[in-house]
């Protein structure tokens, strides 16, 4: 009689291009979000949440449906009520839609928003770039004068510095939409001659969308793009004033920026400034993978949704990208987890007190760990040092009948036993007189 063959169970995995943020590199994700809404609370933003899901329309028409992001990366699909819907991809349009559906041009202008979540591309995964990845998100809703684009390119600029990354910041102006209109004439007669060059699906760009040329990452789109036409030759003169009064804003900020004559962005809502922030230490060029984040002016945003002709500007910088570029250059974050203080109990009275002890150093904001799991003191001691706490308490039977504890120095060793009633206290002072000690050491 055969044997039975044994059906091997199915591994299930992470998606490509999706992965788990594992519990040791969450402090990198808190240091940025905790940053991202200071700096939000400091310069007066409010957060609104937008869904995940909306409409696929709704980015069809913003987005626009000559974009990668639409016509290639987006995931969209039908749901159970046969309407086409799709993961939020950016979030400029959901936020451009709920501004509308709530009325929000009744409230005193500017209106200064911002938001921090998950969005979806179906990329081709690579270093930085996930098909699930993180942005923070500010939008500026109600403001034309060039200053509202220079504050916002500052906020960015205070932001980057705050997260210890050295950045410089591209702008450019691609003008108003008929500037955006002649310049694409131009742009088609230039790319013409190099049609066979180009990768194939650029090729069908060169007459539809010449912009998305510029806009590309692929070397031979780049190459090719070096001696194209630059849009700064064909601004209005509107638009030139405009962008000469944001830079005169920057330069009295004393931005680190530079001028960036291909800079176009990938979206279509886009009008007048636009920038993008490149990590210094990684190099300047446009569009390159140094890429941390951009934005830009989109005054018809509104008003193509639907809504009342509303000048607006926006700016998003992806965290995944920001977290490497902070490893690049060896950022130092604080760890919420760690802990200071660890309390081994031996016996069954001894582990009944110490919940009350733990709770005690915790409300006296004493980063503190326990492991009643564990009964022996070896056992919680190991424990104990791969917490890399700088104190243990030891409570025992002894201890609990004189009403006394031990206290342990994991880096000497040194043991002393107090009064119980002086242990947070006595805690407390000497936690402050490890910090000095470190920062002596980091004077000398």
């Amino acid at each position: 009689m055969a044997a039975k063959r044994s059906k091997k169970k199915h591994a299930f995995q992470t998606l490509k291009g999706f992965r788990d943020i594992l519990p040791e590199e969450q402090k990198w994700w808190d240091f940025v979000e905790d940053t991202v809404e200071a700096i939000a609370r400091e310069n007066r933003f409010f957060r609104m949440r937008v869904p995940v899901l909306e409409e696929e329309g709704l980015f069809v028409r913003s987005v626009g449906e000559d974009t990668d992001i639409v016509g290639k990366e987006m995931y969209s699909f039908e749901d159970p009520g046969e309407r086409r819907i799709a993961l939020r991809p950016e979030f400029t349009a959901g936020f451009a839609r709920a501004f509308i559906e709530h009325g929000m041009h009744t409230r005193p202008q500017p209106l200064q928003l911002f938001d921090i979540g998950p969005l979806f591309r179906h990329d081709r995964p690579q270093a930085g770039r996930f098909r699930q990845f993180w942005q923070f998100n500010f939008e500026v809703y109600g403001g034309d004068d060039p200053v509202v684009d220079a504050q916002l390119v500052y906020l960015a600029h205070k932001l980057y510095s705050r997260l210890g990354i050295p950045v410089t910041i591209l702008v450019n102006s691609i003008g108003n939409r008929e500037t955006r209109e002649e310049y694409k004439r131009v742009l088609v007669k230039y790319f013409r001659p190099f049609r066979d060059k180009l990768p194939e699906e650029y090729q069908k760009r060169i007459t539809k969308n010449p912009l998305r040329i510029l806009d590309s990452k692929d070397p031979v789109c780049q190459e090719i793009s070096q001696d194209a036409p630059q849009i700064i030759d064909w601004l209005d003169e509107e638009s030139k004033q405009h962008f000469m009064h944001v830079l005169e804003f920057l330069d009295d900020l004393e931005v680190n920026y530079a001028l960036s004559p291909r800079l176009v962005r990938g979206l279509d809502y886009y009008n007048r400034t636009v920038f993008e922030v490149v990590d210094a230490s990684e190099g300047e060029g446009a569009g390159s993978q140094a890429a941390l984040g951009g934005g830009g002016r989109y005054d018809f945003l509104v008003e193509q949704l639907g809504g009342r002709p509303t000048p607006a500007v926006g700016f998003a910088g992806g965290i995944d990208r920001v977290i490497d570029a902070m490893k690049r250059n060896q950022v130092t974050v604080p760890d919420k987890n760690a802990v200071d203080v660890f309390v081994a109990q031996l016996g069954t009275e001894a582990r009944r007190f110490v919940f009350k002890l733990v709770d005690d150093l915790v409300a006296s904001g004493i980063r503190t760990a326990e492991c009643f799991s564990r009964r022996g003191l070896k056992s919680q001691l190991e424990y104990a040092n791969k917490l890399g706490v700088k104190f243990t308490l030891i409570l025992g039977q002894k201890e609990i009948l004189d009403k006394t504890i031990i206290i342990r120095d994991m880096e000497s060793g040194i043991q002393e036993i107090i009064d119980r009633e002086r242990v947070v206290s006595e805690i407390r002072r000497r936690l402050e007189a490890k910090k000095e000690d470190m920062r002596s050491q980091e004077q000398n």
